[in-house]
């Protein structure tokens, strides 16, 4: 397939395209969608030839026997990302935002407080705020224009009400990839104040040249009875719409009250989420997400190149993600004026850098899946929108 195909998307109930002059006011006959995190990409053949089977067939019953399924999960972390995966510590839960929701309501109490490293992936602290239980923010330290952690500050922060950290890694919207030292740092953390750890792994395969992904389950054996993984074929196979996630448990008194809370809820997967993850998870698939990731590659580059040359912005180097997430402080300008300036100046649409908590005040954060022949107007709409600055 050719990534470089341009797919119009409006009139098919997607939200980022269909939603985005309703909520930001991009006009839709000339606007260009960069918020939400899918892509505009179709899915790797065998994705969609194991949907024409399912439609071939004709009758869309119950799922049954997962064996397979949970192999092609298993081999695809052994293989991707060196880590052994137990196919009965493999729970599937309705995407990983509903996976957060499910560990936040499984281990913590109301009122217990749930710690994120912001700026982060919005939709954790609206879950968290949602249950009833108290946001807790950790604030990445922006060293010259990269994420770091500081133990420290954290620990100083904690008040012992705390009882849940989740980690995004890589990280979004920053697109760290963590280092095994910073990893050990997260995992010491949640040991000294007795935290169960999250950690929420979904763009684990969108790694660039350079760049190694480092599962958390491999870092400390001794973490293992306080972990939960969440990843996901959603995010890599742009296949959001089938609400699937898995939930990977090591410890089996975690798994045993994770399980609880599935069966108090009546949850159960969706048999096309299952049907298209045994696909996705496949030597085919693999080739796909290689191709995707060298042109994405090329999408990162042509869109830092553009924001350097406008004085005042700069864009965070992307190590993993396809979401570039660009600093307007050295603009001078106040949040409303640069934002008026991309969604109407430029007419792009991106997600509003303060929805991702303490630290994304002066930020914004553009999607870069997408045509490079869209990624390219987008560049030179900026210029334009900026052109008084240059």
């Amino acid at each position: 397939m050719s990534f470089d195909e341009v797919i119009n998307r409006f009139g098919t109930h997607s939200v980022k395209w269909d939603m985005m002059e309703k909520i930001y006011g991009v006009p839709a006959d000339d606007g260009i969608a960069m918020w939400v995190a899918d892509m505009d990409f179709r899915p790797p053949q065998c994705i969609s030839d194991a949907i024409g089977k399912m439609h071939d067939h004709g009758v869309y019953g119950y799922y049954g026997d997962e064996t397979p399924y949970k192999d092609a999960i298993c081999w695809w972390m052994e293989n991707r990302h060196g880590w052994k995966v137990d196919p009965g510590a493999i729970f599937t839960t309705h995407g990983l935002v509903n996976g957060t929701g499910m560990c936040v309501d499984a281990y913590t109490q109301p009122g217990d407080g749930v710690v994120l490293f912001t700026p982060v992936y919005h939709a954790f602290a609206r879950v968290i705020s949602a249950a009833g239980r108290q946001v807790v923010e950790c604030q990445l330290v922006n060293n010259d224009g990269r994420y770091e952690m500081d133990f420290d500050a954290y620990d100083a922060q904690m008040q012992g009400h705390e009882k849940m950290v989740i980690l995004c890694s890589p990280h979004n919207p920053g697109g760290r990839v963590w280092s095994r030292e910073e990893l050990q740092g997260v995992a010491d953390f949640a040991k000294r104040h007795d935290l169960i750890l999250v950690s929420d792994e979904i763009h684990h395969d969108l790694v660039y040249p350079g760049h190694t992904h480092i599962p958390m389950t491999n870092v400390d054996d001794s973490i293992l009875d306080r972990l939960v993984m969440m990843t996901a074929t959603t995010k890599t196979f742009n296949i959001a719409g089938s609400h699937s996630g898995n939930v990977i448990i090591p410890d089996e008194a975690l798994r045993a009250r994770f399980a609880a809370r599935m069966a108090a809820l009546g949850l159960s997967p969706n048999s096309f989420g299952l049907f298209m993850a045994e696909a996705a998870y496949s030597p085919e698939g693999a080739a796909w997400v290689d191709d995707l990731v060298q042109y994405l590659d090329g999408n990162r580059k042509l869109l830092d190149d553009a924001i350097a040359k406008i004085p005042g912005l700069s864009s965070m180097p992307l190590e993993a993600t396809y979401l570039s997430w660009v600093d307007f402080s050295g603009t001078g300008m106040i949040r409303e004026e640069f934002t008026r300036r991309v969604e109407q100046g430029a007419r792009i649409a991106v997600n509003h850098g303060p929805t991702f908590g303490t630290g994304g005040e002066s930020f914004l954060r553009f999607n870069i899946a997408t045509p490079r022949s869209l990624v390219e107007q987008a560049c030179e709409r900026l210029a334009d929108a900026f052109s008084d600055l240059q």
